[in-house]
């Protein structure tokens, strides 16, 4: 089985036991990895990438992904969310208006502090093991890119519900709390969920209780091929007949290829109809795999 579930990850498990999970489903043996991690306290969208589909990691990682978070006013905590302490509170005097005035400072290219609640490493030791023990840490500012940034609805007392679109490495509950501070009232994450990760959605997911349920035939069926999450990378096509060549990860020379090959781009390459896996065109036109992923026959 090659390819990627999608799983709807529920509240409180990490990304790793989700993986043991979906691994006791699948053939011995099997590959098993997650498209990029989601915290225990975050629901939502887990790409599962399965058997060879392992070796596509550092291609989707990168993807914009799509958050749902709610957002309470009022309260500031440790740990920026909802399983932290309150350290502050405050009066909120903010609402709608206020609030949609103040997301255009947090769209685009923002710099961030990193949450001390974190798995960064300072001095060898994660943020969060120094955190436990009482220590702090200047941290400097980080560079991200939130994409997108808009109020959905108040769902409750001082609590709005955000959607954000953004790159790696964008902290949802700093975002958050740096919106309260912005308001003057302080605020922290108090939910989130993940929508969207590159091109994996909701809409093809499933929860770890349909996967309990389903047959082998069945996931399989439900594989997203490895090539789905990979669309955005140009695509060149070798003739069939040169498939053993391509099989022993030879350089595919210029003539073969059906199109000429950006220069120095990753690419999606396929041998008749079949993807062959990753490549990157060399100086003299031809191309050569970063990742081979055709079985041989």
């Amino acid at each position: 089985m090659n390819g990627f579930l999608v799983l709807n990850k529920p509240l409180g498990m990490s990304s790793s036991a989700c993986v043991v999970r979906v691994r006791k489903r699948l053939p011995r043996g099997s590959a098993v990895g997650h498209g990029g991690t989601l915290d225990p306290q975050a629901e939502g969208v887990l790409p599962i990438c399965i058997g060879a589909a392992t070796r596509l990691f550092d291609y989707i990682i990168e993807k914009k992904k799509v958050y749902v978070a709610q957002l309470q006013l009022g309260q500031e905590t440790d740990t920026q969310d909802a399983t932290g302490q309150v350290i502050r509170e405050r009066p909120v005097f903010a609402g709608r208006t206020e609030i949609e005035a103040v997301l255009p400072r947090f769209t685009g290219e923002i710099l961030q502090i990193p949450p001390m609640y974190s798995a960064l490493h300072s001095g060898g030791k994660r943020l969060y093991e120094l955190a436990r023990r009482g220590e702090t840490v200047e941290l400097q500012p980080r560079p991200c890119r939130v994409d997108a940034l808009r109020l959905l609805e108040q769902t409750g007392e001082n609590r709005y519900r955000l959607e954000i679109a953004c790159g790696k490495g964008v902290y949802i509950r700093t975002l958050c709390h740096d919106i309260g501070q912005a308001l003057e009232c302080g605020g922290h994450m108090a939910s989130l969920s993940r929508t969207r990760a590159g091109e994996f959605s909701l809409e093809e997911a499933m929860t770890l209780e349909e996967i309990a349920d389903a047959s082998l035939e069945e996931l399989e069926r439900r594989l997203l091929p490895m090539d789905f999450p990979i669309r955005h990378l140009p695509r060149v096509c070798v003739p069939e007949d040169r498939r053993r060549w391509v099989e022993n990860g030879n350089p595919v020379k210029p003539a073969w290829l059906d199109t000429p090959a950006p220069t120095g781009e990753a690419l999606r390459v396929y041998v008749g109809e079949k993807f062959a896996g990753i490549g990157q065109t060399q100086e003299d036109g031809s191309v050569r795999f970063r990742c081979m992923l055709l079985p041989k026959e």
